[in-house]
Order: structure tokens, then sequence, then C-alpha cells
């Protein structure tokens, strides 16, 4: 083994656990924690003790939630996190969980807050985390719950201009509690109010170190994989599993075979495009032809998360039978990623929906799993690849879901509706390109709706399908924002659909952000 540092010497030197209390945000705190380059997880909010040392955490952060302290089905925690053994920040609903469990009183606020709100800080007692702040800040608010009553020994440090406990410490300053949210870029001083905690609470180090993590999941790769076992990858033609297919080729050689499956719902000449870079790359890629397997398999299926079962049985299918005809290969490897495994539910949370290459799986598979970039957002998986050598304008590509369009054409899924989606989703790309916005966008596709609405063409009445637009901006796809387009290229992407694609009579616009919507419509 490498007497670099590595992983596991990052979890036992001290990362950050995170207990996620079902908050829109929790993601994004661990994402914050990362940027310190410090290493850090997300475990479910009923967590034990044990379950939470098993990390060797320096610090444990209680993230928010939609529930209240004082219902009846309120998320509790494990009492010995609180005793004081180890740091505790508590975020939103977590400070509350904190006041609550610690002898504090908690109880429906008079008025919520929501959004940005003003906090004061009180200049009389001292915090780590609040020392060298100005005297207040705008925040990010999203509470109706309010702390009334501290639990003994605790100081205020915060109120909002309500009047609101806004932040509060125990006397020794290893328990703290933000009413608001510093993991949110509008929280003025979050970032710092964090990194306090971090380092001048907890302790941390700042040793997660992408490039030391790459050299140790090869080394992991190799100790998985036996030195005579077969690997095959599924590839999509996405950054996720190329990246996940470079990296292991460095460890497998020969021994590692790509299948790169077409099943009907690839966008308009990808598979030309992407098995042209992958010979650049020199992946040993075979390519199989599925398409009509998958559309029958899914015919009638208009339910999201049936679709994706569907469709990720069929690849499993697929691949056993690949496996066997290129040697009996004993490992299948995949792209999965660390929000794969949060939005599948996985890791103990909620589940948002089903990855194909996760909670889309079937329970009984004839492989072993190989997933060396489980724990990584999709920003570090694009930086491990510039390490690798991927080119850059491949690592740009925007993302693509495995199911392909068959998430993205709502409704019955037909060749010809799938082509439908397909003629306008280049179309809306192209444009994107030529404007030189590609590069600022994170995903830019279409979706085509299963509603016809009223039109007219030539002085005839028209019954065309409805296509939808939708761009947004992302770090790591747990959250994201709307791309506003100029108009131009707007009003020229509508007319080049509604006068290029055959049937279609109608273009809007989506401008939800992630959350309350996901990124993809299904």
């Amino acid at each position: 083994m490498s007497s670099r540092t590595n992983i596991k010497d990052c979890e036992k030197d001290g990362g950050i656990v995170i207990l996620d209390f079902g908050s829109q945000y929790t993601q994004l705190i661990a994402r914050r924690v990362r940027e310190f380059e410090v290493y850090s997880e997300i475990l479910p909010w009923n967590s034990s003790i044990s379950r939470v040392l098993e990390s060797h955490p320096r610090g444990v952060i209680l993230s928010g939630g939609p529930r209240s302290t004082i219902g009846h089905d309120a998320p509790y925690i494990d009492a010995s996190i609180l005793d004081g053994s180890l740091p505790v920040l508590g975020i939103c609903y977590g400070m509350q969980l904190i006041a609550h469990a610690l002898g504090g009183r908690v109880q429906h606020g008079r008025l919520g807050e929501y959004g940005r709100t003003r906090v004061i800080f009180d200049r009389s007692t001292a915090s780590a985390i609040t020392k060298g702040l100005p005297d207040s800040v705008d925040v990010w608010m999203s509470h109706w719950d309010e702390v009334i009553f501290l639990p003994e020994g605790a100081l205020p440090l915060a109120s909002s201009e309500s009047g609101t406990c806004a932040a509060f410490s125990m006397m020794d300053g290893r328990i703290q509690g933000l009413q608001f949210h510093p993991e949110v870029e509008s929280t003025e001083y979050g970032r710092e109010m964090l990194s306090a905690f971090i380092f001048d609470v907890c302790g941390a180090k700042a040793n997660w170190k992408l490039g030391d993590w790459a050299e140790h999941a090869m080394e992991e790769i190799s100790e998985s994989v036996g030195g005579s076992d077969r690997v095959i990858c599924g590839l999509s033609g996405g950054v996720d599993s190329t990246v996940s297919a470079v990296l292991s080729s460095k460890v497998l050689g020969d021994r590692l075979d790509c299948i790169f499956v077409d099943h009907g719902f690839l966008r308009k000449d990808e598979p030309e495009q992407v098995l042209e870079m992958y010979e650049r790359l020199k992946l040993r890629v075979h390519r199989v032809n599925e398409s009509t397997r998958f559309l029958n398999a899914i015919n009638g299926a208009t339910e999201p998360e049936q679709k994706r079962k569907i469709i990720g049985e069929q690849f499993i299918r697929v691949f056993e039978r690949e496996a066997k005809r290129l040697g009996n290969a004993k490992w299948l490897l995949q792209g999965t990623i660390y929000p794969d495994v949060i939005e599948s539910g996985s890791a103990g949370g909620d589940v948002i929906k089903s990855h194909h290459n996760v909670g889309g799986l079937p329970e009984k598979m004839d492989m072993k799993l190989l997933e060396p970039l489980r724990e990584l957002f999709k920003d570090e998986v694009r930086k491990i690849g510039l390490m690798l050598g991927i080119p850059d304008h491949f690592l740009k590509r925007h993302p693509f879901p495995g199911p392909g369009l068959a998430i993205r054409c709502l409704g019955p899924l037909e060749r010809t509706r799938l082509n439908t989606l397909r003629e306008a989703d280049a179309i809306f790309i192209s444009e994107i390109k030529a404007a030189g916005l590609y590069d600022l966008i994170w995903q830019a596709f279409c979706v085509l709706l299963p509603v016809r609405s009223v039109g007219v063409a030539g002085d005839i009445r028209t019954y065309g399908e409805t296509v939808v637009l939708r761009t947004v901006t992302s770090l790591d796809a747990m959250t994201a924002e709307s791309v506003h387009l100029p108009w131009e290229v707007i009003d020229r992407v509508v007319r080049r659909i509604c006068g290029e694609v055959p049937g279609v009579g109608r273009v809007v616009m989506d401008v939800t952000g992630k959350p309350p919507s996901t990124i993809e419509w299904e």
C-alpha cells in the first residue's frame, strides 16, 4: 500500500459526519466541507453513535429538515452524540434538535422566516464560529419553529431582526447551533463560519486530496478484483462511466472490456461521437445494438420509477450476456457517483428517484459491482478525469442520464416520439453551441410532453406535441438554478423546432430550480 495520504487515512485522521434530517441542502453541506479539503460523509439521522464513530469523525453536523421537534414523528438523535465528546454543529432543524434534546424549549413561531434575513450578533458572548464577523450579516433562513428557551449552560450568539434566536453555543463551545444555513451562497460569511467549526472547533486537517484519492482508488480496484478476474464496464458516453473506465483500465489492462449499449434512447449521432472518443482513449469498447429489446421491454410503461427499473434490469441482462461472451467476467464496473447513491436512498435517506445504476438494479445479479467513484461528487469526477488525461471538451459534455431519452420523453415511448425529441434536442444544443453558451451551462436538453395543443400552420389547424426547453447551472447536481438564455437564442430555437421537426406545435421553457424540482423531469 502507498505511504501517501489516502481516503482511509483521511477518515481516521478526522473528517466530518453529516447526519441527514431531510434538508434540501444536506448534500451542499458535504460539498462545502470537501471544498476545505476535509473528508465528509452523509449518514441517516437515526444512525447510532457506534455507526458515527466508525468514520472516526472530528466533528458532526446536524442538517436541517422539514419536520418539527415538537411533533410526534420528530426525527431524534442518539443522546450520546451530544455528550460533549464530539464537536457538534446543528443547522436549522439541527439547532432546534440540540436545544430540545439538552432541555431547552422549541415552539411554533408566530411568523416563519424564509429567505434572506438580517442577523445581529451578540458581542457580549464569544464563539469560534462568530469570532471576527461583522456586527450583522444577511443569512438564508428557512424555518417556522423557533427556540424560545436555551438549554442550561447555553450562550446566545445571535438573533434575527424579529428577535428570534439565530445562534447559540454551549459553554465549552463544542456544541453550537445556527438557525440559518451557512452552506448556502446567500448567507454572508457562511464559509467562514463553517471553516471555523471544521478547523478551530473540530481540529480537522485539510487532507482530502483528489490526487491521493485516485492513487488509493486504483489500489482498491487491484485488491478487490482478483489477479485473473475479468471486468466489464457499462459505458454510457457520459463523464462518470468514462472516468471509471479510464481509471480502472490503468489497473486492469486487457482484463477490462467496455460495453456501449445502444438502447434506442441516445441523442442524435451520439454513438458515433462517443465511440470515436473512446478509440482515442484506447479503451476496448464493444458496441451492441439493443434498441428493439429495450423498446419492447418498456412498452406501455409511463410511470418514471417503473421506466428506470425496467431499463436498469435490461442493462444488467445485456451485461450478463456480454460478460459470458467475453470470458465470463465476474465484475460489472459502473460510473456510480455520490448524488446517485443519495437520491436513490442507498445512504439511508428518502428515495428521490432510482438511478438505473443504484436503486434501479435488479435484486439478483450474476456479477459483483465495482464502483470506484461512488463517494465522489460530479465536479470531483471531472477533476479526476483531467488528472487521467481525458480531454477537457469531453469532460465538459453536459450530463446525460443512463436511461437517456426514455426519461425525457414523457408518456408512451414510441420510435416516432423518440425521433421527434431527438431532432428537437439536436437543434437546441446546436444553437446553444453556436451562441457560445454551451460551456457556461451545466445541462441543456429538451423534454417531450404527453400533451398536444391546437395550433395553425399554413392556414391549417394543427394539433401538435409540446417540447420543453431546460437549461440549468449547477456545481454537483444536488442543487441547480435555471439559466436565463438570451431571447434571440430562444426565439431562434423555437422557430427552428416548430419549422423543422414534424409534429411539434408548441415550445415552452422550464425555469424551475432544484429544489423544488429535480433537473430531469423523470
